[in-house]
């Protein structure tokens, strides 16, 4: 018995493309009875914006061949029998091996990709031929358990207006999920980590001007019930949900760009992979011109040696990453052990 397909046509740069979908009724999001095929047309849908917005950048895709209740699994490289119009760039990663990581430039790769099973994509704040100098700077307003959305808006404003005292021009999105990001478009002149410098100069100073309301503590334990301002997304093959992508929620929400005007009043739950269309149909995409006019980091990394100056030095990296010069322990202060009583 001949196993369910269908071929979808998908507009290219040179022309059509058709894109074969298997099992196209596989159920991706079962409290909705979306399938496989839904999310290809939404891709076709958005695919203007969505690659305006992750292509030319190594991606990483998160599959899920079973639905977004069953096992998942990321994968970077392009697998044998990839189209001729899915590339791969070598990038380092932070081990200091290089691999072959899956580029996306049209819509037909991202289809491509949701045959593969693929529900999330992640791309990386670089382009794919200048991979080790990132072209986004990106902070991740993290809600901790007791905060929600909401409490990020309020963060989220006021750290537009830190970047914008360091001549950058902000963009916002809801991750898909509780949190917001953050982006702001740089000249690709800056290695990963003077990039991470800039990120923790931003957070610091946000801190500074909210501390009841936001927190750099890596530590969950000292966080409280702030939003947790998380500088580690921005280091090297740490990646986010990007812009128009699905998240694999019950809801099937989508990371979704907003205009500033937008914010206060926004529900993220309202942006999913069957309202996003129409609504970019209706208010074209917040994030079209982005990369217009690029910033510097001149400012925020002033500040960086500012703190440094003044005693505040480097915050810990993620545990699978190597140490690094000047890093503080990678222990919980909790579980760190106390000097001894004096005699």
């Amino acid at each position: 018995m001949a196993s369910e397909a269908t071929v979808l046509t998908v507009d290219g740069p040179d022309g059509e493309r058709s894109v074969r979908l298997s099992s196209p009724s596989r159920v991706l999001w079962p409290d909705l009875g979306l399938t496989k095929l839904d999310l290809a047309r939404y891709i076709i849908d958005v695919g203007e914006a969505f690659v305006r917005a992750n292509g030319d950048r190594p991606v990483s895709l998160q599959r899920f061949p079973e639905g977004i209740d069953g096992e998942q699994f990321f994968s970077k490289n392009p697998p044998k029998g990839a189209p001729d119009f899915v590339r791969s760039v070598m990038v380092v990663y932070p081990s200091a091996r290089t691999h072959p990581q899956l580029v996306i430039d049209e819509p037909a790769a991202a289809v491509w990709a949701v045959q593969m099973n693929t529900v999330v994509f992640h791309p990386w704040a670089s382009r794919a031929e200048t991979s080790d100098f990132p072209d986004q700077l990106r902070i991740d307003l993290d809600p901790q358990p007791g905060t929600d959305f909401g409490d990020a808006v309020g963060p989220a404003i006021e750290l537009r207006k830190v970047l914008a005292e360091a001549g950058l021009e902000a963009f916002v999105k809801t991750s898909g999920n509780r949190g917001l990001h953050v982006f702001a478009p740089i000249a690709p002149t800056h290695e990963f980590l003077e990039v991470r410098h800039a990120v923790i100069a931003a957070a610091r100073e946000l801190e500074r001007r909210m501390p009841d309301r936001v927190t750099t503590a890596w530590w969950k334990e000292e966080r409280g019930t702030r939003i947790f301002v998380d500088f580690n997304q921005a280091n090297r093959d740490r990646t986010m949900a990007g812009a128009y992508s699905p998240r694999a929620l019950p809801n099937a929400a989508v990371s979704t760009p907003l205009d500033w005007s937008e914010l206060e009043s926004a529900d993220p739950t309202a942006f999913t992979i069957r309202t996003v269309p129409e609504r970019l149909r209706m208010l074209g995409d917040p994030w079209a011109d982005m990369h217009a006019h690029p910033g510097t980091l001149d400012v925020l990394l002033g500040w960086w040696q500012r703190d440094l100056d003044a005693g505040l030095g480097e915050l810990p990296f993620p545990p699978d990453f190597p140490k690094m010069p000047g890093e503080p322990p990678r222990v919980q202060p909790s579980r760190a052990k106390k000097p001894a009583s004096p005699a």
